[in-house]
C-alpha cells in the first residue's frame, strides 16, 4: 500500500511541472516494460490497444480482464500506471479515468448524470490511504459532437466534482487554448494528426499528452508493412527495424 501511495502521489506531481506529462500508453506487459526503459515516468493503460492484442475491437473487453491487465503493467515496472477504467482500485494503479460516454447504450450521459458519476469515482479515488489521480473525460469530439462550449462546460464540471485532471480526447487543435484557459486544473491532450507539438502544448499550458492506442497500432503497422513485404516482394527489409527492436527489449527486458 504504501508503494502505490508513493507512485500516486509522484504521478500527481508529474502533473504539476512546467513541461507536459508524456504519458505513453502500454498495451502489455512487454510493451510497458520497453517504454518505462525508454524514459517515461509514468505509463496508462489502452483499452483499443489491450482489445487487439485479444483479437478484439474496443469496448470488449470485461471489467475482469481489464483489471488484470492493468494489474500486471503495474507489476512490470516501478512507475505510476494509468488505467482507462473507474474502479480498478485494486489493481495496484496510481491513477484511472471516468468519461461521459456510455458504451453500452452509445450516447453521451446528460451533464448531471456525467457530473455525478465523476463525484461518485473521485470519492473512491480519493478515500482511504492511497488517494488516485482521477481524470475525467468529456467524450463529445470523439463522439460526433464537437461542440467546445458543451466541452467546457462538463469538464468545469467535472472539475468541480472532484476531478484531479481533466480530457477531451479528439478536441480540435485550434481550441486548446480556450479550453485550458477556462478551466483550473491540468488538462490532457491526445496526440491525434495535427496536434500542436509537445514544445507548442507546453506553451498553451498543456500539462499532459497521452497516446491512447496510436503507440499499439503503430507496432500493428510495422507488423503489417513486414508482413506485407514478406508475402509480395519476398524480401527482408524489415530485418533493420527488428533488429533495432530486439536491441531495445534486450535491454528492457533483462532485469
Amino acid at each position: 500500500m504504501h508503494e502505490q501511495a508513493e507512485r500516486a502521489a509522484r504521478f500527481l506531481a508529474l502533473h504539476l511541472t512546467e513541461r507536459p506529462l508524456l504519458l505513453a500508453n502500454a498495451w502489455d506487459v512487454g510493451s510497458a516494460k520497453l517504454l518505462a526503459s525508454l524514459g517515461f515516468p509514468a505509463l496508462a493503460t489502452t483499452s483499443s490497444g489491450y482489445a487487439a492484442t485479444l483479437g478484439r475491437l474496443d469496448y470488449s473487453v470485461s471489467r475482469e480482464e481489464a483489471l488484470a491487465h492493468a494489474a500486471a503493467l503495474v507489476e512490470a515496472t516501478q512507475v505510476p500506471v494509468s488505467a482507462d477504467f473507474e474502479d480498478g482500485f485494486a489493481a495496484g494503479l496510481a491513477g484511472c479515468s471516468v468519461e461521459d460516454w456510455s458504451a453500452a447504450e452509445e450516447r453521451l450521459y446528460g451533464l448531471e448524470v456525467a457530473a455525478e458519476r465523476v463525484a461518485a469515482a473521485a470519492e473512491a479515488a480519493h478515500a482511504g490511504p492511497v488517494s488516485l489521480v482521477l481524470t475525467a473525460r468529456a467524450e463529445n469530439h470523439l463522439r460526433g459532437n464537437p461542440d467546445l462550449a458543451d466541452t467546457i462546460v462538463r469538464l468545469q464540471a467535472f472539475q468541480e466534482a472532484g476531478a484531479d485532471v481533466l480530457y477531451a480526447p479528439g478536441l480540435d487543435p485550434r481550441d486548446i487554448r480556450e479550453l485550458v484557459a477556462s478551466v483550473d486544473l491540468p488538462v490532457n491532450v491526445l496526440a491525434r494528426p495535427g496536434v500542436p507539438s509537445v514544445a507548442q502544448l507546453s506553451e498553451l499550458g498543456v500539462k499532459r499528452v497521452s497516446v491512447g492506442g496510436a503507440f499499439a497500432f503503430a507496432a500493428l503497422g510495422a507488423l503489417t508493412d513486414a508482413a506485407t513485404e514478406l508475402l509480395n516482394a519476398g524480401t527482408y527489409g524489415f530485418l533493420e527495424l527488428s533488429s533495432s527492436g530486439a536491441t531495445a527489449s534486450r535491454g528492457a527486458f533483462a532485469g
